[in-house]
């Protein structure tokens, strides 16, 4: 991770070979690419099984149907990117089309794997397509990875599309446990050399939003703060972070 400080609202003057830069705030520049999503850097957790069908998914000649749900947050979207990333490495065509997006016709790329995410937000055009997709998917060699916010049942979808999920294969996305996230914030931590002081990490868990990617971005924000003020990452800076976001909303 590079990280670069710069200047809000200042001025460079030149004076012959010197350089002075007047800075009302200093600002951190975190120059750090997001991880593309993969399967090694999803923490799996209770998720082994759905993570080595989704791997099986992704090769060239499986043609299952897969369906997999869980709340915002809980790691889904990844996986679907994940998959669709190792199934055009290993050769195979993949297409990621979005609920809202989804038109009158899916792309369905025989031999190839469709994956559909957000399938609460189909309109019913869409969901007229997809229940097609469903009936030619063994014939064209087609594999199906869908996703959702709730189990099939609850998916307010046309009967015969709904019944046709739930004869997928269906997971549930598993929420990791409190230790394995505590875990995976200080290895992040680690990672970046911040030294986080005993304590931080428990008290995010319990007055953050609990779910992965918002802790994730709570200590994003703890790394620009303490490099912004010079301070090391301790409870009391957490709450100062906490209750300013606080007052914003």
């Amino acid at each position: 991770m590079i990280k670069l400080r710069f200047a809000q609202e200042g001025r460079i003057l030149a004076s012959g070979p010197l350089i002075h830069t007047i800075m009302s705030q200093q600002l951190t520049l975190d120059i750090r690419p997001e991880p593309r999503p993969t399967f090694e850097n999803f923490i799996a957790g209770a998720n082994a099984e759905l993570l080595a069908r989704l791997r099986a998914l992704a090769l060239p000649k499986i043609f299952d149907a897969v369906y997999l749900w869980g709340p915002a947050g809980s790691g889904r979207s990844h996986l679907l990117q994940a998959t669709r990333a190792a199934a055009e490495a290993a050769g195979r065509r993949a297409i990621l089309v979005a609920g809202e997006e989804a038109g009158a016709e899916l792309p369905c790329p025989t031999g190839g794997l469709l994956v559909v995410d957000d399938l609460d937000r189909l309109g019913e055009q869409a969901q007229v397509a997809l229940f097609r997709a469903f009936n030619s998917a063994r014939l064209a060699g087609l594999a199906l990875l869908l996703a959702g916010p709730s189990a099939p049942l609850s998916l307010r979808l046309r009967e015969d599309l709904r019944t046709r999920i739930g004869q997928a294969l269906v997971y549930q996305v598993q929420p990791l446990s409190d230790e394995e996230k505590a875990a995976t914030l200080a290895a992040q931590a680690s990672q970046r050399g911040l030294r986080v002081e005993d304590g931080v990490i428990g008290y995010m868990l319990r007055h953050t939003t609990r779910d992965l990617p918002a802790l994730m971005a709570v200590l994003d924000e703890l790394d620009r703060a303490s490099l912004e003020r010079k301070r090391p990452v301790t409870v009391p800076l957490l709450k100062e972070m906490l209750t300013k976001f606080n007052k914003k909303n």
